[in-house]
């Protein structure tokens, strides 16, 4: 017994450090199919697991069989799973980040595949139905849950079991934080087995501070059938997974270029902080596997990654886009005042574009010079944490009001990154938009019915304000959506088709190659009313179709989108390159050749002394280059 304790020990304890440094380690000697990882006896064991498994344990191997059909409803318990290292602060607004919250998911197969009812949607915690007579749950969970496509089948030595697995993360609806996971169940007639659930994988952690892995067991009841419309259900399963961007594993690119090629994708980011690089080239969609402590994520596809202002990108820009297809270009130049009551009188002469830009002239923290700018002076000042946490819409603006003032500079003139200015577009827009629809208008159901529907993006999980007795809240702009790569890399696409799809317009053409060319992009260090290093900030830069640069190291911005300056090995021609980017660097970037490289990554709340990147800022642009040189 003393020698399984100390080698369950030695277990723990290298897990934990590469958990704390992000480092990913070998499978381990047990890993192997389903039915060894995770047997009978264990899933219909009631023993709490001492640890997490190989996540090979959560998907079908080369010798798995057909399943049984599965349609019914599985009612998942509230469950408290462990986790490492331990959380030091598992408590963030009354609700506890320990605790698997109670759900209840509605699921059918179809063939091998198993597929959630309410896929791709954040589910928040139900009242928990499968412990009837015990007393209510006074602890909330801190989680919602997005269920994603999994699998069904059967395992040699199973007996008339069924395994079914499906991945879910683990989301908030006050953040933008998510863990990557799976979970897994046998069943055989109306009978479950208990879940088994891990999540070993995570995009950057806010309030929880901490890089960590949780696992639990958690009790499940099931009730078979009482599914409507199951044949329309799996219809739109089915289409749905048709519309998805042709994909193909990392190796298959490495084959079709030469040795070497593809060396130093994902950085100046080190590998330990990555969480899941691809690209598209040439309309298929080459994905990395993403690691982890216990063995590749079994379903990288179906990950979903909180990618903070990367929704900066997104939101506000489409929406101004397609607005301005639909009603015309001078959507841009509308008022955010106009729209917006109760806010500080410089925001009526404050346009929809200044505040796109993060051009404001608003938010009075930080330093007043503007020669040279620093584009985050003051960014976290004025009681950032409570405005970013704050519920309600009314909450937030009333914070607004009390910790921000207008700078002396006119708006237009000076880039401040400010998520209030993209929170308060976002309110704007969707202002705008219930006065020429009606109060129902909404500006993220607009684009989803819109944009993303038409270019085969079918789910849209993101974070509202949360509204006094449920009413639907307003988007957040700055920050909340939760896409997986396809969606990412469809909106890349759509960009780089000048808005277009199967020969719908469904942005506005001219200013969607604006954006992409950084046409009246601003310098980051600049001030556009004075005169910087002989360069001209004005009429004349706005109007240049080459942006000038102050240096090869600087960016520019423009609604939403990053601009880092590259020089094409083959033209010797300095290209600005259209770049969506959230906190903890996940990015996704257009290049000229038309490839587009995604880097979902976890590069925030580092341990003291860890270092995430590399000087070579330049290394996956030169990758990008040297598969196809511009």
């Amino acid at each position: 017994m003393r020698r399984t304790t100390t080698a369950l020990n030695a277990t723990v304890a290298a897990t934990l450090a590469t958990v704390l440094l992000g480092v990913p380690t070998a499978p381990t000697a047990s890993a192997g199919p389903a039915a060894t990882q995770l047997p009978v006896a264990t899933m219909t064991s009631s023993v709490a697991p001492a640890a997490p498994v190989d996540n090979a344990a959560f998907a079908p191997g080369a010798d798995a069989g057909a399943a049984a059909p599965l349609v019914g409803t599985l009612r998942i318990s509230q469950t408290a799973m462990q986790a490492l290292p331990e959380l030091k602060g598992p408590l963030i607004g009354g609700r506890d980040a320990r605790l698997f919250p109670a759900l209840s998911l509605e699921i059918f197969s179809d063939g091998d595949r198993l597929i959630p009812v309410q896929r791709g949607e954040m589910l928040s915690e139900t009242p928990d139905a499968t412990d009837a007579g015990r007393p209510s749950r006074s602890a909330r969970s801190y989680w919602t849950v997005i269920p994603q496509f999994g699998r069904v089948w059967r395992e040699p030595g199973d007996g008339e079991w069924s395994r079914a697995a499906l991945p879910l993360m683990l989301v908030n609806d006050t953040e933008n934080h998510a863990h990557q996971g799976v979970a897994t169940f046998l069943y055989r007639g109306g009978e479950v087995t208990a879940l088994r659930l891990q999540f070993t994988q995570q995009t950057a952690p806010y309030l929880l501070h901490q890089h960590v892995v949780f696992w639990a067991r958690a009790t499940a009841g099931f009730t078979t059938g009482g599914l409507r419309d199951i044949e329309t259900q799996r219809a739109a399963a089915r289409r749905e997974l048709a519309d998805r961007l042709p994909t193909k594993p990392w190796s298959e690119l490495q084959k079709q270029l030469p040795a070497g090629t593809l060396d130093g994708f994902g950085g100046p980011l080190r590998p330990k902080w990555q969480v899941l690089n691809a690209l598209v080239h040439r309309g298929t969609l080459y994905h990395q596997e993403s690691a982890t402590p216990y063995g590749p994520y079994p379903y990288p596809l179906e990950m979903r990654f909180g990618v903070r202002s990367v929704m900066k990108s997104v939101a506000a820009p489409l929406a101004l886009l397609r607005l301005a297809e639909t009603y015309g270009p001078y959507v841009l130049d509308l008022h955010i005042g106009d729209y917006i009551s109760g806010l500080h009188p410089k925001w009526n002469r404050i346009r929809f574009i200044d505040a796109a830009d993060m051009a404001t002239g608003f938010g009075g923290h930080g330093s007043l010079k503007t020669n040279p700018n620093d584009a985050f002076a003051g960014y976290l000042e004025g009681d950032y944490d409570a405005w970013y946490t704050a519920g309600t819409k009314a909450e937030k603006l009333a914070l607004i009001n009390r910790n921000l003032k207008p700078y002396p500079w006119e708006p237009g003139t000076v880039m401040r990154y400010r998520d209030q200015d993209y929170f308060l577009l976002g309110l704007a827009i969707d202002g705008f938009l219930k006065s020429v629809r009606g109060p129902q208008a909404d500006l993220w159901q607009m684009l989803q019915d819109e944009v993303f529907k038409p270019i085969g993006i079918h789910h849209a999980p993101a974070v509202r304000t949360l509204e006094a007795g449920g009413a639907r809240g307003t988007i957040w702009a700055n920050a909340g959506w939760y896409p997986t790569l396809d969606d990412q890399a469809k909106i890349a696409l759509l960009l780089q088709a000048g808005g277009s799809h199967k020969g719908q317009q469904l942005l506005h053409r001219g200013l969607t190659t604006d954006l992409l060319a950084a046409r009246g992009a601003l310098h980051i260090k600049g001030d556009r009313s004075r005169d910087l290093s002989g360069e001209l900030w004005g009429a004349a830069a706005a109007a240049s179709p080459t942006p000038a640069d102050a240096s090869s190291g600087d960016d520019m911005y423009r609604m939403g989108y990053w601009f880092p300056r590259f020089v094409g090995s083959s033209s010797g021609k300095a290209f600005r390159l259209p770049s969506m980017q959230g906190s903890g660097d996940n990015r996704v970037t257009l290049y000229p050749n038309g490839i587009i490289a995604l880097q979902m990554a976890k590069a925030a709340e580092l341990p003291p002394g860890e270092q995430a990147r590399d000087d070579d800022a330049a290394a996956t642009h030169r990758v990008v280059d040297r598969m196809s040189p511009f």
